[in-house]
């Protein structure tokens, strides 16, 4: 009898799916929210950092170790890595190339998409997995243990002694990383194609001297002062707002990567498509030039 007196009492009609509707709804904007305020906070972090390194620079003897760090101790795995996607390139092309009959235009086509995306994106992936990851999970221990809490408490301002070395040191030599990509892609596409695939040497390098320009080069290296940018402010960031515990310090690393891997594929598909319209409209000024 209860029960069909708690029957009498719903109201007709009542869509039983609407409580889960709800919940949906709530999960997906909680998560919207985290996401707007995540934003809006690493915002302001790049700005407070931005605003320092135009304020006053850090010292030398915490901006060089931070150099070599980034740099000097990038450079075998990235020379490494670039040597073998070179040679990569090299035989997933050729097949193809040669059915066509345009092998020596291998030269062009692996140089071409070394020099202007694949170098740079290489580089900071290389830069994002090795350096950010380290700097997010040691700046997520000096914050779980209050170290950087003991800098403010003496002083020191944590984003000027913590932060700025680390911006300048990615922002500064990614480009030098990025150039090493492209020499190394170079060499191992050059190796495999003429040592390996006999490709003729004087066809190879005409063919990319004719396709490969300082256009192509200087939008590469352009654009990884984006992607050095980048990584060292979403490491710095989940570094400083890592959450206590080990396993906090290993989701910021984890979470530094993952965020600037993506962010280096959002900026690389946003500049393309500036710097394209920016070379297609000084084509069309030329063209009505002549």
């Amino acid at each position: 009898m209860a029960s069909a007196a708690d029957n009498l009492d719903e109201p007709a009609g009542e869509d039983r799916s609407q409580p889960a509707l709800a919940n949906w709804v709530a999960d997906w904007g909680e998560v919207v929210m985290d996401g707007v305020v995540n934003v809006g906070d690493m915002t302001l972090f790049a700005w407070r950092t931005f605003q320092w390194m135009l304020t006053r620079l850090p010292r030398k003897e915490t901006l060089l170790p931070n150099f070599y760090q980034v740099g000097v101790l990038s450079l075998p795995v990235v020379a490494l890595t670039g040597t073998f996607i070179g040679m990569v390139l090299a035989v997933q092309s050729y097949s193809q190339f040669s059915q066509l009959g345009l092998e020596t235009q291998l030269g062009a086509v692996i140089n071409v998409t070394l020099v202007r995306e694949l170098g740079p994106v290489l580089a900071a992936t290389m830069l994002a997995g090795r350096v950010g990851s380290a700097m997010a999970a040691e700046l997520g221990t000096m914050r779980v243990t209050e170290q950087i809490d003991a800098l403010a408490s003496m002083g020191a301002n944590p984003i000027h002694y913590l932060v700025v070395p680390r911006f300048l040191a990615c922002l500064f030599l990614i480009p030098t990383l990025t150039v090493m990509a492209d020499f190394m892609g170079v060499v191992g596409g050059y190796f495999y194609s003429v040592g390996i695939l006999g490709i003729d040497k004087h066809h190879y390098w005409y063919n990319s001297e004719m396709y490969v320009d300082g256009y192509d080069l200087f939008s590469g290296i352009f654009k990884s002062l984006f992607f050095g940018a980048a990584i060292a402010v979403v490491s710095c960031y989940r570094g400083f707002n890592c959450t206590p515990g080990a396993e906090g310090v290993g989701r910021a690393a984890t979470a530094a990567f993952v965020y600037s891997f993506v962010l280096i594929l959002v900026i690389d598909l946003s500049l393309d498509i500036l710097i394209d319209a920016f070379r297609n409209a000084v084509w069309q000024r030329r063209a009505s030039l002549f």
